[in-house]
């Protein structure tokens, strides 16, 4: 194992003062900057998709049931859009451009845009969705490891919150 040592100070202002112009992105930036990028953009969809996807389902619930699910949904909702706005602002942080184009959304987006007809149908596509999302940024933390830790841990703050959705889905789902 290879032992770690600390810059100087002087080494680190000098650093600093290098490629002034690549912002929060510096020397010591492990990463392959254009993958996660476009890691960053696809989860990026995914949210949005996601955002789209409760909004609709908030405002078309009906039935005995819907006002739990209805405010469920909302709350989902909101949480998946801060997702999307952290993920726009890390994006940017890195150098890239958030890509918001809704032609784009739905073809990059792990999640499906599933409509769902029923309110059990639509609590089904939620979770599902959900469970995609909990895969698919599990791997993308284990993939980006100790090379971009202020990635990493936004994907596990986010990854934890989709935890909760999914939880909250399967919840209403048993009592349907």
């Amino acid at each position: 194992m290879s032992e770690m040592h600390l810059s100087d100070v002087n080494t680190l202002r000098k650093r600093a003062r290098s490629h002034v112009e690549n912002g929060a992105v510096t020397e010591g930036y492990n990463a392959d900057r254009e993958e996660i990028l476009r890691l960053l953009n696809e989860s990026l969809a995914t949210e949005l998709v996601c955002v789209l996807r409760y909004k609709r389902h908030h405002f078309m619930a009906n039935g005995l049931k819907a006002s739990v699910a209805a405010s469920e949904f909302l709350e989902h909702a909101t949480q998946e859009a801060e997702h999307a706005d952290k993920l726009a602002e890390r994006i940017v942080q890195l150098g890239g451009a958030p890509e918001f184009d809704p032609d784009l959304l739905s073809r990059h987006s792990h999640a499906q845009y599933v409509a769902g007809n029923t309110l059990k149908e639509m609590v089904y596509e939620d979770l599902v969705a959900e469970r995609i999302a909990i895969d698919s940024y599990r791997e993308i933390i284990q993939y980006i490891g100790d090379k971009d830790p202020t990635t990493r841990r936004l994907f596990e703050e986010i990854l934890a919150q989709e935890e909760e959705h999914a939880d909250d889905m399967a919840d209403i789902l048993q009592d349907l």
